[in-house]
């Protein structure tokens, strides 16, 4: 097989990658190690930023996110009862869209198929060759049987499991890592959303997080211990615990009910350095991983795809090199930018076990400063909504 970017990785950034090359006359393959209903039931992120909805637009799949997606002007951050409204439309003219991972991923395989392109799903014993030449390849196992596929370029959307990352040698990359010590217990369950816009609330019972899918499928999460399983958790717990975490006018006047999904994310922090080696580009998850706190995770693997997608189409169509050349910087010095923010978020809004009470009292200061203070929302406003590419 031949073709100019081999993907590996089918879910999201991989798609989306693939999405917008073959619209600008750029071929491509993609190898998915999982089934394809397996990449469709994982619950993942509901937010996207202003950018990556401009970004599905130009891919020519945003019909149904425009239709169905739910357009926030704002969101609320809590300390106990105290409830400060972040108001992105006032404070950046930009808003965000509350629309799930899955149906991004959804819209993204319709597009794709409509278009044709080569997607091989369960592939296995993945090796990317020669990465560090003009000529790479990628050998697999697919339907039992060993093949090959030549290109001129790789890009590396599989994951940080994936072998993208791990193909560049260790001496050659740098990995910087910040492992929290809790994790978010989530639950997603056909309630009514408890607020019209999402709440990040911090508490004396820990941190809680209301969101929603769409006006019926609330998503909602609490801080967990890591040594906690989901077994440890029925539903009559997880909606005590969150109840306790939210300001009460919202807790007394939610609807519960049995969940339909129910799973537990570490929280960590992870960035590898550089994104390229030769012709091999690492995108998404497979460079770099944010805590769920800042709603950065979908949204830094659509900005990875946008500097790629560029760089890559100059240099396949025009012979212009300037883009994949600065790729990796690009995206750093963003993918460092949303670093901070998901850190400040989650310095924010969570307990750390075994802190002092002086720790707890400056999370309240900086609540109530953020309370008091415009400049401080906006700062909030302005990286949540995303900032420019």
């Amino acid at each position: 097989m031949k073709t100019q970017v081999a993907i590996i990785g089918g879910g999201p950034s991989g798609l989306l990658l693939s999405q917008l090359l073959n619209r600008a006359g750029v071929a491509t393959v993609i190898l998915e190690r999982s089934s394809r209903d397996h990449v469709l039931s994982r619950i993942r992120a509901g937010v996207l930023e202003a950018g990556t909805v401009a970004l599905l637009r130009e891919a020519g799949v945003g019909a149904r996110m425009d239709r169905e997606g739910l357009p926030h002007d704002g969101c609320f951050v809590s300390d106990d009862d105290l409830m400060i409204r972040i108001d992105f439309k006032a404070l950046t003219g930009s808003t965000v869209t509350v629309y799930g991972q899955t149906e991004v991923t959804t819209d993204l395989y319709a597009a794709q198929d409509a278009m044709g392109t080569t997607i091989l799903h369960e592939v296995s014993d993945v090796v990317i060759h020669d990465a560090d030449s003009n000529a790479p390849f990628v050998t697999f196992t697919h339907d039992g049987a060993p093949a090959r596929l030549d290109c001129a370029y790789v890009a590396g959307c599989d994951g940080f499991h994936g072998v993208s990352r791990k193909t560049i040698p260790a001496d050659k990359r740098q990995e910087f890592e910040k492992v929290y010590p809790f994790g978010w217990l989530g639950v997603l369950s056909r309630t009514p959303p408890a607020n019209d816009e999402l709440i990040y609330a911090n508490s004396a019972n820990g941190f809680a997080l209301a969101s929603m899918r769409n006006a019926a499928l609330s998503r909602y999460y609490v801080q967990v211990p890591l040594t906690d399983r989901v077994e440890d958790w029925s539903d009559e717990r997880f909606w005590a615990k969150l109840q306790s975490c939210l300001p009460s006018d919202v807790a007394g006047t939610m609807v519960t009910g049995p969940s339909i999904e129910k799973s537990i994310a570490p929280l960590r922090s992870f960035v590898n350095e550089p994104l390229r080696w030769g012709r091999l580009f690492l995108v998404g998850d497979a460079a770099h991983i944010v805590p769920p706190t800042g709603a950065k995770g979908l949204n830094l693997a659509a900005s990875d795809v946008f500097y790629l997608y560029h760089g890559l189409v100059d240099a396949l169509t025009k012979g212009d090199a300037t883009g994949i050349d600065a790729y990796s910087a690009r995206a750093l010095a963003r993918i460092w930018k949303a670093m901070r923010f998901s850190w400040q978020m989650t310095m924010m809004l969570h307990r750390f076990d075994g802190e002092d009470a002086y720790a707890a009292q400056m999370r309240k200061a900086t609540l109530l400063h953020l309370s008091q203070s415009e400049t401080a929302r906006r700062d909030l406003a302005e990286n949540y909504i995303g900032l420019p590419y």
